[in-house]
């Protein structure tokens, strides 16, 4: 029997913990949007990340089937937009095929160049060892989980630079 007051005296009947009941509430109502914060940002930076790997991935797939002769412009584009609709709607997504000869050039500092100015590229017609580049590029806020609020006017994008064959 004492040592059951004992138990009672330790766990139930302490004067201090029955002045604190609130406060497990109210910390929880300071941490638990925080939490939800950190844990809805993982979440979309993931999805960031896996959209970009799926551009990446696509641009590549779509590349490596222009690399053979006789393959059209139109057919690598057809394969990018196949590749990406499995992943998300494409209804705003941008494939284009570019010539990248000027990556062959000697002195040229690739991160200088700008990508959207170079010349179209007509698969068919394209010298064997020239360099061409996929591009696929899709606004971030068509494809954002919640709404981008943080991040305004950004695109995301994916590419490949191969030689055609």
């Amino acid at each position: 029997m004492r040592r059951q007051h004992q138990i009672n005296k330790t766990i139930g009947n302490n004067p201090s913990r029955r002045r604190r009941t609130g406060t497990t509430a109210v910390e929880m109502a300071f941490v638990l949007p925080v939490f939800g914060i950190f844990m809805a940002g993982i979440v979309e930076f993931g999805h960031v990340y896996m959209t970009i790997n799926t551009l990446n991935s696509a641009a590549r797939k779509a590349a490596r089937i222009g690399v053979a002769d006789g393959v059209s412009t139109d057919a690598v584009i057809a394969e990018a937009n196949t590749i990406i609709s499995e992943a998300f709607n494409t209804t705003n997504v941008s494939v284009t095929v570019k010539n990248a000869a000027a990556f062959d050039q000697s002195g040229v500092d690739a991160a200088s160049l700008d990508l959207d100015a170079l010349p179209t590229a007509k698969l068919n017609e394209t010298e064997p060892r020239q360099l061409f580049l996929v591009r696929i590029s899709v606004p971030y806020n068509e494809i954002a989980l919640l709404p981008p609020f943080w991040a305004k006017n950004l695109t995301l994008t994916g590419q490949a630079v191969m030689r055609h064959e």
